[in-house]
């Protein structure tokens, strides 16, 4: 079993309140828009991070992690890229990837609309966490913690803290 932290739309910030939120994760996988390999280094001194980069981050962010990472941790297959959509309203390189292998849970970033959502035609679960940093127009931050055990997906947790 595997307890997961996940987050997007940092846009420079790693702060007190996401490292108690996230103190029991065993991961952190983060969405994009990290805002710079600093912020990076910090999260995975704390945590192991699997991330992708997102829109706003740098040269040296996007050396080091990719736009879209698939990958599989306790049976449960996995595809992360910053700008993805929502079912029926994926982006079409994203679409075309989720058509060929469907994965059974697909996380995105962005929109800082924290969305958790069951795509019932490509039978998938649709993760994203909104923004835990303070740019944006989001009015209330938000990250997700959840448990992956052989397959399943499970105890998920939303944390909110005002801007």
């Amino acid at each position: 079993m595997k307890t997961v932290g996940l987050l997007s739309d940092t846009h420079h910030l790693w702060d007190e309140k996401l490292r108690r939120f996230f103190q029991d994760a065993d991961e952190i996988w983060h969405a994009g828009d990290i805002g710079s390999l600093a912020i990076a280094d910090e999260i995975a001194a704390f945590k192991p991070l699997r991330a992708v980069y997102g829109n706003i981050d740098g040269a040296d962010v996007r050396r080091v992690y990719p736009a879209a990472l698939r990958f599989t941790v306790e049976k449960v297959e996995t595809l992360m890229t910053h700008i993805g959509g929502y079912p029926g309203r994926y982006e079409p390189a994203v679409l075309q990837e989720l058509l060929k292998s469907p994965p059974q849970l697909f996380i995105s970033g962005h929109s800082h609309i924290l969305k958790v959502m069951h795509d019932k035609k490509l039978n998938l679960l649709h993760m994203n966490p909104g923004a835990a940093g303070i740019y944006g127009f989001h009015t209330v931050r938000t990250a997700l913690r959840f448990t992956i055990d052989n397959g399943a997906i499970a105890g998920l947790e939303v944390a909110e803290w005002k801007k």
